[in-house]
């Protein structure tokens, strides 16, 4: 199958939410197809990906958004520490039944 092959199926299976760039080639001969994600009634376009021929093979390359990632580990982490705060803060609905040295006990 061709490249306009490809691009035609994938084209199809998404119903128009991918946008692909302007094909260049690069100085060593590869041929880079830049794809977008487009939302938000076409205000918005999300890189995805690329796909890179060379030597007449096909590869996709994807991209990959870092600071999304990051936002998701710092939430997580800022999470995690609430939730270890509440329960250090909050003592149990029963007694305190530890034995202390010294209080309590009469002499």
């Amino acid at each position: 199958m061709t490249v306009r092959g490809h691009l035609a199926q994938v084209q199809a299976s998404t119903a128009g939410s991918r946008v692909y760039g302007e094909p260049y080639e690069t100085p060593a001969g590869t041929t880079v197809i830049p794809v977008a994600r487009v939302s938000g009634r076409g205000l918005t376009a999300t890189p995805v990906g690329v796909f890179a021929i060379h030597d007449g093979k096909v590869t996709w390359e994807p991209a990959v958004d870092v600071n999304r990632i990051v936002f998701l580990g710092e939430f997580i982490g800022l999470a995690a520490a609430v939730i270890a705060t509440l329960a250090v803060l909050r003592r149990p609905p029963w007694p305190d039944l530890s034995r202390r040295s010294g209080a309590g006990r009469r002499s």
